[in-house]
């Protein structure tokens, strides 16, 4: 029984050390495939500088191609850095969280709410950095004024923040003041008193019963129960002085020299033109229906039964909103046409780079697939597509997908070829006339030039060809049978990795 066990433990070695396939590449150096479902699975190719391991499935990643490197632990992190520029990047149960790091900038960001940035100045040694918990704490500098604070709701200075040149508050709403384009606002109990000031400029507001505000020579602005009565004009020191008038919902016009609309019963029906242009619309029950004649474009819109809108480089067409949708885009540099139903459950989209002679085409039906050709002419298939085809983002690929893409199938023009099921529990590939794939751990087969591998329990049978040379191990033992012709002789303990196979592509 002793015996027993300890040839069991050297046959469980055996298994292990026998695993690693290296296979010569174009210049000489080998490549390596080790696998072991679900722990392990290793691949490296010296020829192109790549290797990539991943643990657990698709939990663990760690690859290297060239001087760019990831590290990612599904879905916690997803880490990426190139040498050449010493950047990073990384994201954190995306999209929860990033941070980016460069020569240049640092920043670090929580569902956009929460950021730290920081920037390297031209001068050596200086950096500029801002920070921010939006709305309840902004941090920044300013080139003008310096280091401004913002403690939401208490005390606040902003600098080219919110459209505004300048933003001060205490207490807010209680007071706070603006500044917009040498405008000066100040607000009590925001919104609903207000004083602007500025030069040749004044003007206050009792929200919603009546504000007034004027600037000489250049705008008169007036509101009594907002939004039902609105009067400005505005313009008045420019070559477009342009006056408007809204009695909501009954009537609104606006009229310059450049536009005239009008609007009547709000949204029943209304019109407008564009001098400049001749470019004429009607709509009637907006958005339902609607037309539009000019050189910008043109519209027929009768929802939900057909809309089509043209421009100079697009051209948007709807059936049975929104059961089917075609749109197009055209110019000199970038082409696009796009076939969707229901906005997302199927959608087809070409994309072509003109100049380039580049195309790129993807497809996917939800949740079922995804189809993806590259401007290389890759295909990749993958399978299912529960986010994919509602949020084609970088992120959701890098983070999400793998974890629950039971298929995968990547292929060329040439006839190289990928496949994995379950996470490499079996996995096919193909580079030119070598071809490698397993059934994890019934069989494995693996050919490459005049040699070949076939491997049935992960090495309990396993037999080996090279030119005229035959080889075979039996039940794990630590040495082969080898023979040429009708001669044979037992080896001694094989040096792991014997059977070379080129190892380049990642399922």
């Amino acid at each position: 029984m002793k015996c027993f066990r300890l040839l069991f433990l050297a046959s469980l070695v055996t298994l292990v050390a026998a695993s690693p396939l290296r296979a010569a590449d174009g210049d000489g150096r080998e490549g390596t495939i080790f696998t072991f479902w679900p722990l392990i699975d290793y691949r490296e190719s010296p020829a192109e500088e790549f290797s990539n391991l991943s643990i657990l499935g698709p939990l663990i990643k760690i690859q290297r191609q060239g001087d760019e490197a990831v590290t990612a632990i599904r879905p916690l992190v997803y880490r990426t850095s190139v040498e050449r520029n010493d950047s990073v990047g990384a994201s954190i149960i995306y999209p929860l969280a990033s941070v980016t790091s460069s020569p240049e900038q640092w920043n670090l960001q929580v569902l956009q709410l929460f950021q730290v940035n920081e920037f390297r100045r031209d001068e050596p040694g200086e950096t500029e950095d801002t920070s921010m918990l939006f709305p309840l704490y902004i941090r920044g500098e300013s080139s003008e004024h310096g280091t401004y604070t913002s403690v939401f709701p208490f005390y606040g200075t902003l600098y080219n923040r919110l459209f505004r040149d300048e933003i001060h508050y205490v207490l807010f709403p209680l007071y706070g003041r603006t500044v917009a384009k040498g405008t000066t606002t100040r607000h009590y109990l925001y919104p609903f008193f207000a004083t602007i000031e500025g030069q040749e400029e004044s003007g206050w507001q009792f929200w919603p019963l009546y504000g007034r505000s004027s600037g000489e020579g250049r705008y008169d602005k007036q509101f009594v129960l907002w939004p039902l009565y609105l009067k400005e004009r505005t313009g008045l020191d420019t070559d477009n002085p342009t006056e408007r008038l809204t009695m909501f919902p009954f009537y609104a016009s606006t009229e310059s020299p450049r536009l005239s609309s009008r609007s009547y019963l709000w949204p029943f029906t209304g019109w407008s033109s564009d001098h400049a242009t001749g470019q004429e619309e009607r709509y009637y029950l907006w958005p339902l229906i609607m037309t539009a004649r000019g050189e910008k474009r043109e519209v027929d819109r009768f929802l939900p039964f057909y809309s089509r809108e043209q421009t100079r480089e697009s051209a948007k067409q709807w059936y049975l909103w929104p059961l089917f949708n075609h749109d197009e885009i055209t110019s000199d540099t970038y082409c696009r046409d796009r076939d969707r139903l229901l906005f997302f459950l199927y959608s087809d989209s070409i994309e072509r780079w003109p100049i380039d002679g580049a195309e790129r085409r993807t497809t996917a039906l939800w949740p079922l697939f995804t189809f993806h050709r590259n401007e290389r002419g890759v295909k990749s298939f993958s399978f299912p597509a529960p986010l994919e085809p509602l949020t084609p983002r970088e992120g959701i690929e890098q983070n999400w997908a793998p974890l629950w893409r039971l298929y995968i199938q990547k292929w060329n023009d040439g006839g190289d070829s990928a496949v994995s099921f379950l996470w490499n529990l079996y996995w096919h590939e193909k580079r030119g006339n070598d071809v490698a794939y397993e059934v994890f751990p019934l069989l494995a087969y693996r050919t490459q030039g005049e040699g070949s591998d076939v491997s049935i329990l992960k090495g309990f049978v396993r037999y080996r060809s090279s030119g005229d040379k035959r080889m075979l191990r039996l039940f794990w033992l630590p040495f082969d049978l080898e023979w040429t012709g009708n001669s044979h002789e037992v080896r001694g303990v094989a040096p792991p990795g014997e059977t070379r196979i080129e190892a380049r592509c990642e399922p």
